[in-house]
């Protein structure tokens, strides 16, 4: 049976980094810029409804609008991740193409967000090149914060600064993966962060648009990863989604450890995107996804399924912001919907050496 072409990539341009970000040791581990993929090696690529273009910093590439350029061959959406130290670079390339999407990664309010992402005067830069877009007119703008152990207050004053501008606001939790480099990321104050993101889903459901109730059901998913809980809803990363890191390798999301699995389906320098997305390496790495033990919860393997599993997500919705028009909290789910994935997918084990080997 053909395997349906996927619908969301996210394309790591490069681990080069200004930032001293602390829950991301990517800026310890830079590429070496004559070996990152350029826009030639994405001409394979399928149609698509959505790429982000993340890093390190997209930014620092010098052949960005190259890329950009050749991503909206392939579809016509892309936003792209970046701390806004390059500020100037992204009002040139917003200025060229006024319908791209630009999530600026701002943790916490000016000392909260200097300390966490080690460079004085980046909230600072990051504010101002949101509101510089948006004087130029673009819509597809806003903050991405990360919550970690000491920034969930920050993240609700955050929420209503980007109310107050007319900006978007996207969230995550800090997560450990190869893409991060890192470990030992861990949330210990959970039942703050977890009151912290208790609130915004409530703020959320006040909202009038649907986007947002949804963004409330995507952090009561945040909740469940924080709590050590399964998914909300499968992942199915390597089907319905894909990365492509800076040397070309296809992965089936960025939450991968080595310390549970770690498989490429494939380099797309060295054959067609279709030819790896069909092959039978691509069909093993998707059966070690099925019976994943990691819980993750990130917007690139979240959004793909809330989007195919939609009826979940949007009877949440509904219900909820019914019940916020009533003046009642919230109804929290704590166990995953059934539809039919592998019980052993983000059960939190520690596979052993023979299961990792795939014996």
């Amino acid at each position: 049976m053909p395997i349906p072409n996927p619908t969301d990539a996210s394309i790591i341009l490069t681990y080069r980094c200004p930032m001293r970000c602390k829950m991301c040791n990517i800026w310890q581990n830079p590429t070496d810029r004559t070996r990152e993929i350029t826009a030639a090696d994405l001409t394979t690529l399928p149609r698509l409804k959505f790429i982000n273009l993340t890093g390190g910093e997209p930014f620092i590439r010098e052949d960005l609008e190259e890329i950009v350029e050749e991503c909206y061959r392939h579809t016509d959406r892309i936003v792209i991740s970046t701390s806004g130290w390059y500020a100037d670079r992204v009002v040139k390339l917003a200025r060229r193409f006024p319908n791209i999407g630009i999530r600026i990664s701002i943790e916490g309010l000016s000392q909260k967000n200097d300390e966490l992402r080690g460079r004085e005067g980046g909230f600072d830069k990051g504010l101002t090149t949101l509101l510089t877009l948006k004087d130029m007119g673009l819509k597809d703008i806003g903050f991405g914060c990360t919550v970690s152990n000491h920034n969930s207050s920050d993240m609700l004053e955050l929420y209503k600064l980007s109310r107050s501008l007319g900006l978007e606001f996207a969230t995550a939790a800090f997560h450990n993966s190869y893409y991060f480099h890192k470990s030992d990321n861990a949330i210990t104050n959970r039942e703050r962060v977890i009151d912290d993101f208790r609130q915004i889903i409530e703020w959320q459901l006040k909202e009038k648009h649907p986007k947002s109730w949804f963004r409330a059901f995507f952090n009561m998913g945040l909740i469940n990863y924080i709590e050590g809980r399964p998914r909300l809803l499968p992942c199915e990363a390597g089907t319905t989604n894909f990365f492509i890191d800076p040397y070309g390798d296809i992965y089936p999301c960025n939450g991968l450890e080595e310390k549970y699995w770690k498989e490429s389906m494939g380099n797309i320098r060295s054959a067609s995107f279709d030819e790896i997305w069909s092959s039978d390496q691509a069909a093993r790495v998707r059966e070690l996804v099925r019976s994943c033990p990691k819980n993750c919860w990130m917007v690139g393997t979240a959004s793909p399924v809330m989007k195919k599993y939609i009826t979940h997500p949007a009877r949440w919705a509904l219900t909820n912001k019914m019940r916020s028009l009533r003046g009642l909290k919230p109804c929290y789910v704590k166990d995953r919907y059934d539809v039919g994935q592998d019980p052993r997918q983000g059960d939190l084990r520690t596979p052993s050496p023979e299961e990792r080997a795939g014996k």
